[in-house]
Parts: structure tokens; sequence; C-alpha cells
């Protein structure tokens, strides 16, 4: 049943009342799990700080890299590596790669999307890398809001769709929007 057809119709105040609680229930579970969800990232970042940072630096303190602890457990500090080049700084990142010889660090990869209907290019392109021995990765999909709004325009005008073949799942979803 619509809800829009059901607003027409007397609500006990009891059903009203039980909607209303069931809404406050979920929206205080809601709201437990923002809150338990800030305070496992702080516990993220207060592991991360003990890890990098606090630890490392009582041990080099303490001129030790490796010990044992009286319960058997073994710690030790190794170097840890990240990198990642700024997007404001890949060209010239590049430029000093290959200036050094490491130009086999970097990896090419072409990509070229096609608008539906474009078949016949696609075959196209696929046959000039097969001429010239290029490997080629080919990707076929449908965007997931694009399959999402068929399904709906199948199901709502009545239109055979097989389900299982497209993983269909239909629900009524409760959404509460605080305005605070």
């Amino acid at each position: 049943m619509d809800i829009e057809k059901m607003s027409s119709i007397d609500i006990d105040q009891d059903n009203i009342k039980s909607i209303s609680d069931k809404c406050h229930q979920l929206n205080k579970l809601q709201q437990q799990i923002k809150d338990e969800e800030e305070k496992l990232s702080l516990l993220k970042n207060k592991a991360r700080d003990f890890e990098e940072r606090i630890i490392p630096e009582m041990m080099q303190e303490a001129g030790v890299s490796k010990l044992k602890l009286e319960d058997g457990t073994e710690v030790e500090v190794k170097p840890f590596y990240a990198a990642k080049i700024p997007e404001s700084r890949v060209d010239e990142a590049f430029g000093w790669l290959r200036a050094k010889g490491h130009e086999d660090l970097i990896k090419n990869t072409v990509t070229t999307s096609f608008s539906r209907g474009q078949d016949n290019q696609v075959s196209e392109l696929i046959s000039v890398c097969e001429k010239f021995g290029f490997a080629y990765n080919k990707k076929q999909k449908v965007e997931p809001m694009t399959l999402k709004a068929f399904v709906r325009e199948q199901v709502e005008t009545g239109k055979e769709l097989p389900f299982d073949l497209f993983g269909v799942y239909i629900a009524n979803k409760t959404k509460i929007t605080n305005n605070k």
C-alpha cells in the first residue's frame, strides 16, 4: 500500500505513537553508530601515535631496536616507508625519474570511454591494438545508477524482468534527517 494513499485513511493514534517511537529508536541507534565511529577513529589515531612515535622514541632513547618483554612479547622498531607524489608535481616527479634512468617505475595505462551505441568504434580500436601488438583490456559494464533506474522503470511499468539475473532487491527503507 502506498504511503500517500494511506494518509487519507484514519490511522489509529496508538499506531502513530508506535511508529513515532520506532523512528526515535532508529534515530538514537544511528547517533550511537556515529558516536562509536568517532571513538574508533580517535582510538586508531592514538594507537598510530604509540606505534609510530611514542614507542620508537622511547626505544631509541633506551638504545634498543628490539626487546623481549616479561610476558614473552617481542617488540621491534623497524623503518617504515610511505610515498605519494603530489598531484601538482606529477610531471616534475616523472621527469626526474626519467632523467635519473628510473623510467621503468612508470606504468602507462591508456583508457578511453565510449558512449552507448559505439560498438563499431570499439571493434575498430581493438583491431588497431591487435594489428600493432598492443595488449588491451576491454571491460563492459552497466553503470549502477543506470541499472537501478532501468529496474525501477521495468518494475513500476509491470514489464518482465528476471530478478535473479540482475540481482534485484526491493525493500522499503526509512530515512530520518535531523535538522539540528
